[in-house]
């Protein structure tokens, strides 16, 4: 019966270290810039000819002092804008954050659909599902940063295909085709 058990508590310790590798390996995708902390970032495939495309992450602000999100660039698109999407009285609103992001300290902003988004507009090529989209935010204090999009698929509600829309998005057109 004893080698049962060490078995048994070797195999509870070998599944502990997997956890413990699998927690570290979502963690190293996590990009550290001054005291921000990046992190899901990630697209929808496109349709073919759409010439916009929404990207998505989650910042998070760990130091004391806020920061703001001010541009981002990359060579995926034309021009990329920091934009908010807003319902009001059953009517959607979207535009561009002419003074950036503001990223206040202790908290976490969260780029989704339906909400602050990064909108990538002119797109060279069709956003394709398992693409690597590289990207350049800039930040007032945190300076420039490279982060990577991971493209998921056409309609995905967040990174790996996961929930996580601010909004219901039964209710919501898809603007995904549009032209600006």
């Amino acid at each position: 019966m004893q080698p049962l058990t060490l078995t048994i508590r070797s195999l509870g310790a070998a599944v502990c270290g997997v956890l413990l590798l699998l927690s570290a390996t979502a963690r190293a995708d996590d990009i550290k810039a001054g005291d921000l902390v990046i992190s899901q970032a990630w697209s929808r495939a496109t349709p073919g000819g759409a010439k916009v495309g929404g990207g998505y992450l989650t910042i998070e602000n760990k130091g004391s002092a806020p920061d703001r999100l001010v541009a981002v660039s990359g060579d995926i698109a034309g021009k990329i804008e920091i934009h908010e999407m807003a319902v009001t009285n059953g009517v959607m609103t979207m535009r561009p954050l002419e003074q950036g992001l503001a990223i206040e300290p202790g908290k976490t902003v969260t780029l989704a659909p339906g909400g602050y988004h990064l909108m990538m507009m002119e797109l060279k090529s069709p956003l394709k599902q398992g693409d690597k989209l590289p990207l350049t935010l800039e930040f007032e204090k945190a300076g420039k940063v490279a982060v990577t999009l991971d493209v998921q698929a056409v309609g995905a509600k967040g990174p790996g295909g996961e929930g996580g829309s601010m909004m219901n998005m039964k209710k919501m057109p898809d603007h995904s085709g549009m032209k600006m």
